[in-house]
């Protein structure tokens, strides 16, 4: 099949191509970061990486889904779970769901969804202990999304601890399944295993918090709210009160508080990018771009904490290129990927204010 006959949002002209090919295209679907990022990868990596992001975008349609209720969107996450963890129903569940997304779902989710039975037996078609990882990471995410989903978040999350939780269920979570893949993959990174586990928590939340940052007028539209209320009633800002149009100090003092927490979680993911062994390059700047990027989008925000539009944050095409450049300039260097990244992110600290990120597991009630 010629690639001018492959179309996203035609899922019959994906049928014929090979798991590789159809994982690929459905990536640059739904994520042009992680179609860049993933292929990074070594290739016995690939399949369980690309497919493990197919699955969590899964999740995340369903949670997105305007059209459905709290009711329909918990069914939908414990169908899905089960689907993950026993391979069966797939067909069911993609019959089920596909009719009900709106038109407000991008088309390739619509496709992704649709396409979901093709996506599952990639899943049983891997190794056991990876079906394992992916499979407890698709549980704990679709069980724990749909809790703060149900709240009412107009006005913020009410503590920094459950911005903790809430980025453990959307991203540590996520965090913690590839390091249990890096390990599966090599005996080598498995020596670190416990360090990497605990690591990667806070790796997927630094990653998560920089884009709750970056998307806070976006989700404003939205009417929700990811921010949480302590820190910004420590500098005195109630966030009830938050508009794009808000011009004040004291929220602007609770965003660096913030950037600085997210700074901190970056300096632990990239304590665990330097446990991969130098030789590891693949690995080592699937890791790197996505911290780079994110260093980037924090420094943007702190240098414009008057931003009201994500667009005003984004970081350019010119940037990216120059992370991807310079990491594969230093991915084999410690010391150059520390210098550097101390150097590029030293602003991002808050002086006279300290938050120690720590290792946790939320348990669901």
């Amino acid at each position: 099949m010629t690639e001018s006959a492959i179309s996203i949002n035609q899922p019959e002209s994906l049928v014929n191509l090979t798991d590789d090919e159809l994982q690929a295209v459905l990536l640059e679907g739904v994520s042009r970061t992680f179609a860049l990022t993933i292929p990074q990868l070594p290739k016995m990596l690939y399949p369980a990486v690309a497919n493990a992001y197919l699955l969590c975008r899964i999740v995340d349609t369903i949670e997105d889904e305007v059209s459905l209720s709290a009711e329909q969107k918990k069914f939908f996450c414990s169908a899905f779970i089960e689907v993950v963890k026993t391979g069966q129903l797939a067909q069911t569940f993609a019959n089920q769901l596909a009719p009900l997304l709106s038109e407000q779902t991008i088309p390739a989710e619509h496709t992704l969804i649709q396409l979901t039975p093709r996506v599952i037996a990639i899943t049983h078609s891997l190794e056991k202990a990876q079906i394992e990882a992916l499979a407890t990471c698709v549980e704990v995410m679709a069980q724990g999304m749909p809790v703060f989903q149900a709240l009412d978040l107009h006005a913020g999350l009410e503590t920094m601890a459950d911005m903790d939780d809430y980025c453990y269920y959307v991203a540590g979570c996520v965090g913690e399944m590839l390091a249990k893949l890096f390990c599966h993959y090599s005996p080598e990174i498995a020596v670190h295993k416990k360090e990497l586990l605990e690591l990667s928590v806070s790796f997927g939340q630094g990653l998560q918090m920089t884009n709750i940052l970056k998307d806070i007028w976006d989700d404003a539209e939205r009417c929700v709210c990811w921010l949480p209320q302590d820190i910004f009633t420590e500098t005195g800002f109630d966030l009830q009160t938050l508009t794009p149009a808000t011009d004040s100090e004291e929220f602007r003092l609770g965003l660096e508080h913030l950037i600085s927490i997210a700074h901190q979680h970056l300096e632990n993911a990239l304590r665990y990018t330097l446990l991969i062994p130098s030789h590891e390059t693949g690995i080592r700047k699937f890791c790197l771009w996505a911290l780079g990027m994110a260093v980037l989008t924090l420094k943007k925000i702190k240098q414009n904490l008057n931003f009201n539009q994500s667009a005003q944050v984004k970081i350019s095409r010119n940037s990216v290129k120059a992370t991807i450049l310079i990491t594969k300039l230093t991915v084999r260097s410690d010391l150059l990927l520390s210098l550097l990244f101390n150097r590029v992110s030293n602003e991002l600290r808050t002086p006279d204010w300290q938050y120690s990120p720590s290792s946790f597991k939320p348990t669901l009630e």
